[in-house]
């Protein structure tokens, strides 16, 4: 079994995981970090940026996966109360379905491979809108891209593009997954998941007012783990 390798505190990967402790700690700013977030974020999308899969030595895989393997594969690099850091690896033709980051901030950079990114809004919470199977949610397509390595990192908000809907295209993909604050039910930031109706229109007309049924985790939706191969990181 592959191991952690010890932390290089000048790898990309470790100044990306520092930048993003700056950037999503509470409170900032201080006296010793004067900068806003907007600032720091910039800095950390800035890093994000240069990433690429050589940097956590992730290659796309020589041959196609045994019969049964997951659809994803996640590789956890680190976790704070502030923010957590990992690896999705998409087979040829898998999606993580569309679904919600409840008051997180999000930033995602495709390391190898090419995948459509759908984002939407997030349904309004209000108290008649609370998450429920099978409760209706009015939202908005803000834009549906293929994105790869040569791309930006893509960028959510807890009000802006907080759902989103990945898959990979013409092969595997994988990316760089950061969210702040990590995902915690009983904090009130459970995922949730959701089916665009008339879907088709949909996509055809960014901007346009959709209506979302949230719905339970696709049975063909199930992710599975394997050891992070790259450099290590230390907070």
């Amino acid at each position: 079994m592959k191991t952690l390798e010890s932390p290089d505190m000048n790898s990309l990967v470790q100044r990306i995981a520092r930048q993003a402790l700056v950037t999503f700690r509470r409170p900032s700013p201080s006296p010793t970090t004067p900068c806003s977030f907007p600032d720091h974020h910039k800095q950390l999308l800035g890093l994000m940026s240069q990433v690429r899969g050589a940097d956590l030595k992730l290659l796309p895989p020589a041959s196609p996966p045994p019969r049964g393997a997951p659809p994803v594969t996640y590789m956890h690099i680190c976790e704070t109360e502030h923010f957590s850091m990992g690896v999705f690896l998409l087979k040829s033709g898998a999606r993580i379905p569309l679904h919600d980051h409840p008051g997180m901030h999000g930033l995602l950079k495709v390391l190898y491979g090419k995948v459509r990114v759908s984002c939407f809004d997030r349904p309004h919470a209000g108290e008649e809108e609370r998450p429920r199977l099978g409760a209706l949610h009015r939202s908005v397509l803000r834009s549906s891209a293929e994105v790869t390595d040569a791309s930006e990192p893509c960028v959510l908000t807890p009000e802006r593009d907080n759902l989103h809907q990945i898959d990979a295209v013409d092969g595997p993909a994988a990316f760089l997954d950061v969210l702040a604050p990590p995902y915690d039910p009983e904090d009130g930031r459970d995922c949730h998941y959701f089916r665009v109706l008339q879907e088709a229109e949909a996509r055809e007309q960014p901007d346009r007012g959709v209506l979302l049924m949230e719905i339970a985790q696709p049975v063909s939706f199930w992710c599975g783990t394997e050891p992070y191969p790259g450099p290590g990181v230390r907070l």
